[in-house]
């Protein structure tokens, strides 16, 4: 997967918003809370549920992410070796999982 076709990937979810943060990185965020972070060289952190979690720290494929690993975040170094259509799911999950933290009016409201 490129940065473009994560960028295309995050923003084709509903009412997701881009902002650029923290010296570069992408930020992308549901409700003005974020779900998913592109770094600079490919790097990038996401939202997962806990048991994702778990097995993607067992397994190798990521490490929590620096800052976010208590509220279950996990950084991948670089997407280059992932399968897109995998990447596609993560953010559709972390999208879904930060939208349902928001009030229902604010669900309502963004049409969620």
């Amino acid at each position: 997967m490129t940065p473009q076709a994560f960028k295309a990937a995050a923003l084709a979810l509903p009412a997701a918003t881009h902002v650029v943060q923290w010296g570069g990185a992408d930020v992308f965020k549901v409700g003005g809370k974020i779900f998913a972070i592109l770094g600079l060289g490919g790097a990038f952190s996401i939202k997962v549920s806990d048991l994702a979690y778990e097995i993607l720290i067992e397994t190798g494929q990521a490490r929590p992410a620096p800052y976010l690993a208590r509220a279950k975040w996990v950084a991948f170094e670089d997407m280059d070796d992932l399968d897109a259509a995998e990447v596609e799911g993560w953010l559709a999950n972390a999208h879904a999982l930060i939208a349902a933290k928001l009030t229902r009016a604010a669900r309502r409201e963004l049409g969620l």
